[in-house]
């Protein structure tokens, strides 16, 4: 699996194809190539999510102030997964390029710079227990239009909190913030909960990935458009 970190570079495609589908440089397979965008606050284990997703720990917090950790640059990284599923009988690879933001909230034209054949998969990033991001949603629609819930899947980490409360995820969630039991029930790919432990991003990064590609296939691998006329 070859790792290429892609800080602020603009619109580099894996394969020369604009989006989805391509060959394989050997000519043989398949490559299905899909952008994936991490959207959530500080603190939220946003890297931890990008590191599951490609299978390294790549994705770094940046400067801490006062304690806090954050972001402070784009973070853009791709990892081809060679022979990862078969399409009509075809083994296919998937290609992730995953872009993390500094928080608050993208910024619509560095999102479409980055990714201008548009977002295949949004990614929500939420702490179990912390619950300040209530405007989440609010921006996320302000990026894409009402078209993101088809496209966005949410990851609830820090879901060992669960655990010490003795809750199961159903009861979490009929039990959580009404903003953030609104947004599980909008988003189309579901629900993950992931706990806090120095080895979840390798234990899931695989059902991560397998969530992403099965969303973006009922989207018929379709992506989201940047509305880059919007401001945040």
């Amino acid at each position: 699996m070859a790792l290429v970190t892609e800080h602020n570079r603009h619109g580099n495609n894996p394969f020369g194809i604009l989006g989805r589908w391509g060959r394989h440089d050997d000519g043989e397979r398949n490559v299905l190539a899909l952008n994936v965008l991490l959207l959530g606050g500080r603190q939220s284990g946003r890297s931890s999510v990008g590191n599951a997703l490609i299978g390294g720990e790549e994705f770094k917090t940046g400067n801490c102030i006062a304690g806090v950790c954050m972001t402070t640059e784009h973070q853009l990284l791709r990892r081809n997964f060679p022979r990862y599923f078969r399409r009509k009988g075809a083994e296919s690879d998937l290609t992730l390029r995953v872009l993390d933001t500094p928080p608050p909230f993208p910024r619509p034209k560095a999102v479409h710079e980055l990714c201008p054949e548009g977002v295949h998969v949004l990614v929500l990033v939420v702490r179990a227990d912390m619950h300040d991001n209530t405007h989440l949603e609010e921006h996320v629609e302000n990026l894409f239009g009402p078209e993101w819930r088809r496209h966005a899947l949410l990851v609830i980490t820090h879901a060992d909190h669960l655990k010490d409360a003795a809750l199961q995820p159903s009861d979490y969630l009929a039990q959580t913030s009404d903003w953030l039991k609104a947004l599980a029930e909008k988003v189309g790919g579901g629900v993950s909960f992931v706990e806090n432990s120095c080895d979840w991003p390798s234990v899931r990064g695989r059902p991560l990935r397998d969530r992403l590609l099965s969303l973006s296939a009922r989207n018929h691998h379709a992506a989201l458009t940047v509305r880059t006329e919007v401001s945040l």
